[in-house]
């Protein structure tokens, strides 16, 4: 019986790294366009962070986590997610000490165990922003320009913006006590998910793929409705900040994003051809998740990008760029000592910078001639028993066949020059 990859896992194989490769280019260059430097957190992190930061009512924590006992008897979860791994590392490092504004991107693996489909893994890659430490609505308008630059610099120009706000602890209340009073008479036409986290918190049974949009049918009261004063200004200027920027959005007050963790502004950027399952990118902003997990009153705001489900859509849309690579010297080395004298060269070529490659299977002048050829080698320095003697190689131009004799001590400089020629 053979040994597979789990199901909901993918081999990258080095025809396809390259893509991930100029995908991973393009983030950090936007990344730093905004200012925003790299975190790395651990895979692995206590099982309470997520249930606290998460919420233990949301499909994430109830049904996806990969949870496990290390060791030493504790619980632990392969991270689901990154925002709340990222605020662990915020406060352990007592970064809120530093009155500013942070900026953190991550890339990285997530797991859920989560039904496979097409662009979604069990693991699966993640791209994130974090941006923590002010409630102005001006971050909020400027993270989501930040993806819409990516995509668009990506090639992807049929972005529509969902933009709601959930309201903050002083009006969701209010909005629970509505969500409670209708769901009163329709417990039973629910399904048993949302039955058993009615009570704890029944904005879940909006984000429920069964319940949430049977709901939105009936007349379930929105959010945006209940909003308190200061929800309100802010999700008016963040509306405002957009406009200005250029960036059309649509409201969808049915938006409340499958985390407990969001306040205020919440919103997803689909990608219009995708179809149904139109969701490239979605966020929002995080007012209480620092104090839930124990840390002052801090604010904050961040979205995430399945980084698979992007491949697969530029992928499909024919917006992935070609892979360049590097055209390699190819010594072809006929006998023991010129590959001696082969290998010393190709290391000499390496320490310069300058991709080299000698035949490794024995394959006779033909053979490596072809090998030369399908890597589209730049030069063939052809070394034999001739060559030896006369401490010389003959070196081909692949391009035009012209061919020339070049002393071994110059051999180096020689390929230097012509190569950047």
């Amino acid at each position: 019986m053979s040994i597979t990859a789990p199901r909901g896992t993918q081999d990258i194989l080095p025809d396809r790294s390259g893509d991930w490769q100029n995908l991973e280019k393009k983030i950090r260059e936007i990344c730093v366009l905004y200012g925003f430097g790299e975190v790395r957190t651990p895979i692995f992190e206590s099982t309470e962070l997520f249930q606290r930061g998460i919420g233990e009512t949301t499909d994430v924590v109830s049904k996806e986590m990969y949870t496990f006992a290390d060791r030493g008897g504790r619980s632990m979860t392969l991270r689901p997610e990154n925002t709340a791994s990222v605020v662990r590392a915020f406060l352990e490092h007592k970064l809120y000490a530093e009155r500013k504004v942070h900026k953190f991107y991550y890339m990285g693996p997530m797991f859920r165990h989560d039904r496979p489909q097409a662009g979604r893994y069990r693991q699966f890659n993640q791209f994130g922003v974090e941006e923590i430490g002010s409630r102005d609505p001006a971050v909020d308008a400027e993270i989501i320009a930040m993806a819409f630059q990516l995509f668009r610099e990506l090639g992807l120009t049929d972005l529509v913006l969902h933009l709601n706000s959930v309201g903050c602890p002083a009006c969701r209340p209010v909005y629970r006590q509505k969500l409670l009073d209708f769901f009163a008479d329709k417990h039973d036409s629910l399904c048993e998910d949302c039955r058993a986290r009615l009570d704890k918190n029944p904005l879940r049974v909006l984000d429920c793929k069964e319940d949430g949009e049977r709901m939105i049918t009936a007349g379930v009261p929105l959010i945006t409705d209940c909003l308190c004063e200061e929800c309100k200004d802010h999700f008016h200027k963040v509306q405002s900040y957009l406009t200005a920027a250029g960036i059309e959005f649509e409201l969808d007050p049915r938006l409340v994003r499958g985390l407990d963790y969001y306040t205020k502004t919440a919103f997803e950027i689909m990608y219009a051809p995708l179809g149904a399952q139109s969701t490239i990118c979605g966020g929002g902003r995080y007012d209480g998740l620092i104090e839930e997990v124990g840390g002052p009153s801090t604010p904050g705001i961040g979205f995430a990008v399945g980084m698979e489900r992007l491949l697969l859509t530029l992928r499909e849309q024919g917006l992935l760029p070609p892979v360049l690579k590097e055209r390699p010297v190819f010594i072809v080395a006929l006998g023991d000592a010129a590959k001696e004298k082969a290998f010393t060269l190709q290391q000499s070529l390496r320490g310069k910078g300058i991709y080299a490659e000698i035949d490794m299977m024995s394959r006779s002048m033909k053979g490596q001639m072809k090998t030369a050829d399908k890597l589209a080698a730049v030069f063939a320095v052809i070394i034999g028993d001739e060559e030896l003697a006369a401490q010389c190689a003959q070196v081909r131009n692949m391009e035009t066949k012209e061919q020339e004799a070049v002393p071994f001590t110059a051999l180096v400089s020689y390929i230097e020059r012509h190569k950047k020629g």
